[in-house]
Order: C-alpha cells, then sequence, then structure tokens
C-alpha cells in the first residue's frame, strides 16, 4: 500500500497560530486580572514594574507574531516549540515575582506540556517537558515570598512546598504521558482507518471493472456501427474483386467482431448478476486465488452443516473480499506448509474458518489482535515463536474491520496441536439486509444463441 498519504498524517504542522495566540491573549488576561485581584481584594505587596514587564513581554510577543504572520499561518515544529518554550518561560518569571510554588496558579505551568505531547514530536516534547520540569524545580530553590501590605510574609510550611514542588513534577510527568499516549493511539486508529479505506477503494475498483465495461460497450457501439457503414459503401464502390474491396470487407467484419465482443463483455458487465452475488465457496475462492500458488498449500472443506439447506448465495462486496484475502494471506505467510479453509453453512448462519500450521499467535499480541500498529511484544511470553514477525498489525486489523462492516464476528485463537485459528461467522439475515443487497437478484436469464 502507497503510504505517501499516511505520511501526510503524521506529527507536524498540526497548530494554527491564531490558536496558540489566543490561548496567550487568554492566558494574559488571567495573569492581569490575577495581578489586580491580588493587590486590590487581598491587600498583596507586590513589586509591580517587574512583574508589568514580564506581562508586557508577552503582550509585545503577542502583536509582534500578529503583525509578522497571517492568522491562517499553520506553525512548524519549531515554532511551535519556540512559542512553548517562551510561554513556559515567561510563567516561571511571573511565579519566581509572586510567591514561586506558594502561588496557586503555579499548576498552569503544565498546560504548555500537554499541548506539546498533543501535538509535538516526541523530542519536542521531551524537551519542553523537560524545560518545565527545570522551571519547578528552580521556583521550588529560589522565589520572592508573597507579602501583604502590613509586612507580614506568607510563608507556607515546608511540608506543604515540597509537596506542590513534588505534584507538580508528577504532573508534568504523568499528564504529559498520558495526553500523548492517547493522541498517538487516536492518530494510529486513525490512519489505520485510513489504510482500510484506501483498500476498500482499490476493491471496489476492480469490483466496479464490469461495469466500466459495460459503459465502453454503449460508448463505443455508436463508432462501430459507423466504420461498419462506411466500410460496406466503400465495398460497394470498389472493383469487384478488387484487394482494395476485400480490405474494405474486412475492416466490416473485424468491426462486426469488436461489437460482438464488445456485447458479450457489456452484457457480462450489467447483467451477470454473478457480479453482485455468488456462492459463498465462490466468494472465498476468489478470495483465496492470489494465495493458491505459493508454498503452502491451500486445502478447502466445503460442507454444510447437517440438515442445512443448499449452499448460500452472499453478495460479492469488496469488503468480504479483500478480508478473507488478508486473513488468507495471514495464515499462508506464517504456515509451514498447509492452510485449511473451512467454508460452513446452516440454521441461519455461515461461518468461514482459516487454520494454518505454523507456530500461532504470539502469547503477547493474542489479546489485542485487531488493534493497529501493534509494535511490542514480550519474548518472555513469545519465546521463538515467529522469529520473523515484524508487522503492526495492520493488516488484520484492515480485515477484522472490513468484515465486521457486513456483519460478521471474528475470532482469534491458537489451534491446541499447531498454528493459528481464525473464525469468522455471518448471520445470513443480517448479511442479506445490508443496503446494498436487499434486493433480491433472483437468477440469471439464460441467453439463445
Amino acid at each position: 500500500m502507497d503510504t505517501s498519504i499516511l505520511a501526510q498524517h503524521a506529527r507536524g504542522n498540526w497548530v494554527r497560530l491564531q490558536t496558540l495566540l489566543t490561548l496567550r491573549w487568554c492566558a494574559i488576561a488571567g495573569q492581569m486580572v490575577a495581578v489586580a485581584a491580588a493587590t486590590q481584594v487581598y491587600d498583596l505587596s507586590l513589586n509591580m514594574l517587574p512583574v508589568v514587564m514580564v506581562i508586557a513581554a508577552s503582550i509585545l510577543a503577542n502583536l509582534a507574531t500578529h503583525a509578522r504572520y497571517p492568522e491562517a499561518r499553520r506553525l512548524s515544529e519549531r515554532e511551535a516549540r519556540s512559542m512553548m518554550a517562551f510561554d513556559i518561560v515567561q510563567l516561571a518569571l511571573l511565579l519566581y515575582l509572586t510567591g514561586g510554588l506558594t502561588n496557586p496558579f503555579a499548576v498552569l505551568i503544565l498546560a504548555p506540556v500537554v499541548i506539546a505531547a498533543t501535538v509535538l514530536h516526541l523530542g519536542s516534547f521531551i524537551a519542553l517537558g523537560a524545560l518545565a520540569i527545570a522551571a519547578v524545580c528552580m521556583l521550588g530553590l529560589f522565589w520572592i515570598p508573597l507579602e501583604l501590605t502590613d509586612g507580614t510574609q506568607l510563608t507556607p510550611p515546608h511540608l506543604f512546598h515540597f509537596g506542590t514542588w513534588v505534584s507538580l513534577v508528577i504532573g508534568v510527568l504523568f499528564l504529559g504521558i498520558y495526553a500523548r499516549r492517547v493522541t498517538t493511539e487516536m492518530h494510529s486508529m486513525g490512519d489505520a482507518l485510513l489504510a482500510t479505506q484506501l483498500a476498500l477503494e482499490r476493491e471496489r475498483k476492480l469490483t466496479d471493472l464490469g461495469g466500466v465495461v459495460a459503459a465502453a460497450a454503449h460508448e463505443l457501439g455508436t463508432p462501430l456501427a459507423t466504420i461498419k457503414l462506411v466500410s460496406s459503401e466503400l465495398a460497394s464502390d470498389l472493383p469487384e474483386g478488387s484487394d482494395s474491396q476485400e480490405d474494405a470487407r474486412l475492416i466490416g467484419q473485424q468491426a462486426d467482431r469488436c461489437r460482438d465482443i464488445l456485447h458479450s463483455m457489456g452484457r457480462v458487465g450489467k447483467d451477470d448478476l454473478m457480479v453482485k452475488s455468488a456462492p459463498i465457496e465462490a466468494v472465498v475462492r476468489e478470495a483465496a486465488e492470489p494465495h493458491l500458488d505459493r508454498a503452502a498449500e491451500v486445502i478447502f472443506e466445503i460442507a454444510p452443516e447437517p440438515g442445512s439447506a443448499a449452499q448460500p448465495h452472499i453478495p460479492r462486496r469488496p469488503e468480504i473480499i479483500h478480508g478473507l484475502r488478508n486473513l488468507i494471506q495471514n495464515a499462508v505467510d506464517f504456515s509451514q506448509s498447509q492452510v485449511t479453509i473451512r467454508v460452513r453453512w446452516g440454521e441461519g448462519r455461515a461461518s468461514v474458518e482459516i487454520v494454518d500450521d505454523g507456530h500461532g499467535f504470539p502469547q503477547s499480541v493474542i489479546g489485542r489482535i485487531g488493534d493497529p500498529y501493534v509494535r511490542r511484544r514480550r519474548e518472555a511470553l513469545d519465546g521463538d515463536i515467529r522469529p520473523s514477525y515484524s508487522g503492526m498489525g495492520l493488516g488484520l486489523f484492515i480485515a477484522k474491520t472490513l468484515l465486521e462492516r457486513t456483519g460478521a464476528g471474528l475470532t482469534f485463537a491458537n489451534n491446541p496441536e499447531s498454528g493459528a485459528v481464525v473464525r469468522v461467522v455471518w448471520t445470513l439475515s443480517q448479511l442479506m439486509d445490508t443496503p446494498r443487497t436487499s434486493d433480491r437478484l433472483g437468477q440469471n436469464p439464460t441467453f439463445l444463441p
């Protein structure tokens, strides 16, 4: 699969400049309100000149950025990292002037770290997290204590001060890692869903080829009729028995042949109901066809359950074919010599069971099968099982997602003897009631020669 589209979803250039500027304006407004309330309401004595200079520096930085860049600009990694680093340093200086860690607003130093965890690369997140922790540690050692206007110094107990320092350091680590982990999983799922859509679109293009052929047959009908007419007129005007007359007749015959071929292809693409539905055995064999000539032997076991009716017809939907094909490919890749595909139906259900004779699914990932981007496995559980396994589970995720869209239920397990077992089960009524297959197709018409 082409990874260029997925690469466009990598981190970087995610943040608009206007977003960070708006957040900074909100922070500036909050800082000004807090300073005013501290001095006017709570009678705190602050060294106003340095405090105003620190807040003014943030205002000037915002105004300069507004003047230099358009609001719709998306920041590069370096620009976003620089802006967040400035915010951390500005807030740290303001806290230093207003009580250090005793200031209840010290918790706001976590905000830039959480934003960095969600939108920046790992290196930038680590750098900003380290800067925030360094700022917290410096504030734990050096600060200007808060004083009332009467000179009373507000000094908290040492244990409270130490606990605030510990909580902020842990907060930077925990909230940063938590936000990054959740965001990474969200975007991994988004990339995997995009890959699923690309795979489904490719399968749909193959399925819709019959419709393209029918359209081609319709569009080429008029030009071929014109060629036939002109060649007939030329043949009648040319001398009888001449080479030119034979050539003109040959052109007419070939035009007739093209018309017949296109008529036959158009009939298949437009009228053949096999394009829309087929027996479940035919659909499974079609899905397995690309892997029948590989090293592993693929064995089909087709049988109804006791007392079952005739083999059901199911829709030849791209989701079904591509999903089964991915599961069969995975079984063939990890089998030693043989893959068995069991097709069963009965009691309103149909199932496809794919069994290989390989080592089975690693124990460390068997509970996470169907999740995209499973990168790590634990050697203590896996040992030497599947030593060549280096995939990230994207193929199984695509197969599981596509098949579940058709109403299938999937189970993944290991055979007690050897190998992996994947079972796909449909409820036939639910499968045939999907919007794309709600109308009964009937039987193919018989064409007389």
